[in-house]
């Protein structure tokens, strides 16, 4: 979708920013928002989440695609910001964003698009095809690099268990408290109120 800003058509863009946990800090992926704009972009909105790629089921990554419209286009500061599930799952999630009318803005994508739209018969559909493989490889690429981290932390806990380094993961004693709580006010038979 095309607005008209200043006297000129612009393309609008979603901006979709990600961190793996509540204690990263997306801070560092704002400057996206203003490169976007600075490239010409009409920042329609700004979707902020703090939950793992490798999730289908984040809500403002679910929010923005419900939210856009023929034309416009996902910015994104990497691939993997976007999607690190396993392929299948990551290919639906683009076909979805594509059947809604918008393409991807991501560094690091090659975007052949405007190339496909002036190109026909044989020249779009090599075009098509190794634009789809790019993006494929890419999505390819982090679902490993995700598998990657967590076997290598798998494996530095196991090196620290046998070292006797490793405690675990630190309590959370205010859900311990509350669940204790819960336990206390109702039936455990029935889960209604005792």
């Amino acid at each position: 979708m095309n607005v008209i800003r200043e006297g000129r058509e612009v393309t609008v863009a979603r901006v979709y920013l990600r961190v793996s946990t509540d204690e990263q800090d997306l801070a560092r992926q704002e400057a996206i928002v203003t490169g976007a704009r600075a490239t010409g972009y009409y920042v329609a909105s700004v979707y902020r989440e703090k939950a793992s790629g490798a999730r289908p089921d984040r809500p403002e990554l679910l929010r923005m695609v419900a939210d856009l419209q023929p034309g416009e286009v996902v910015v994104a500061e990497k691939i993997d910001r976007i999607s690190r599930l396993p392929l299948a799952e990551a290919e639906l999630l683009v076909a979805t964003i594509r059947a809604k009318g918008a393409r991807l803005a991501v560094p690091g994508i090659v975007d052949l698009s405007d190339l496909v739209t002036d190109s026909g018969g044989v020249a779009r559909i090599v075009l098509e095809a190794v634009q789809d493989m790019l993006l494929r490889v890419a999505l390819q690429t982090a679902r490993d690099d995700y598998e990657t981290r967590r076997e290598r932390q798998r494996e530095g806990i196991e090196i620290a268990k046998r070292a006797g380094r490793y405690n675990g993961r630190k309590p959370d004693l205010v859900l311990h408290r509350r669940i204790i709580v819960c336990r206390a006010v109702t039936n455990p038979a029935t889960g209604a109120p005792a």
